[in-house]
Order: structure tokens, then C-alpha cells, then sequence
């Protein structure tokens, strides 16, 4: 991960906060373990590892199968989930409220 986001900056790139971060920045889409892996640019071992407490803690939710693949998304009603997207859309808020000021003070006000 060259670009990190603004929850990995915050929190940390944990695999399992950077599995997290890839499934809230893509939530109208659902992935096989094999697609996340190769998108996260993780190893196997170390995906298996933290994704069977993404399940345990109903993180994830499977949401339907092709072939033999069991395609994954973010279980958006789960209170832990809700929260995390709660926390990255103030830290986007944040951000765009920094952003904003930054151009303020950059721009000169005409009379």
C-alpha cells in the first residue's frame, strides 16, 4: 500500500485494519478471499490469519458464491462496522474541514 488512507493513517496498517479499509472504500462491491488477497498485496498465511476473527466478530458477511468462491462484503449492519464508517466519514470530515482552511489562508481576499 503506496497511498495510505486516511483510517490506515490514523489507526495504523494492521492487516486486519487494512482489510477493513479496503472493504469501506469499496462497499457496493463484494470479493473472494483470492481477490482480496491479491488486491491488499497480502500473503495467504497472513490473510487466513486475521480473517477468521473478521467472521468470528461478523465483520464480514458472505454474500453469495460463483463456482466454487464465496464472495465477501462489509456487514453494514453490524454496530462495529457502523462505527468504523462512522469514524472514517469524520475522518474524511476532518481532512476536507483542513483542506478547506489551508485554501483559505492560501487565497488572498479581494476588496
Amino acid at each position: 500500500m503506496d497511498d495510505k488512507t486516511l483510517l490506515i493513517e490514523c489507526l495504523g496498517g494492521s492487516p486486519v485494519l487494512r482489510i477493513i479499509d479496503f472493504f469501506l472504500d469499496n462497499r457496493l462491491f463484494d470479493y473472494s478471499k483470492n481477490e482480496l488477497i491479491n488486491n491488499l498485496r497480502m500473503s495467504r498465511v497472513t490473510f487466513f490469519r486475521y480473517w477468521k476473527e473478521l467472521e468470528k466478530f461478523e465483520i464480514v458477511k458472505p454474500t453469495r458464491k460463483i463456482g466454487k468462491s464465496t464472495l465477501y462484503r462489509l456487514n453494514e449492519e453490524n454496530e462495529i462496522v457502523k462505527r468504523l464508517i462512522a469514524l472514517d466519514s469524520a475522518l474524511c470530515k476532518q481532512a476536507m474541514n483542513r483542506y478547506v482552511e489551508m485554501e483559505r489562508e492560501r487565497t488572498p481576499v479581494l476588496a
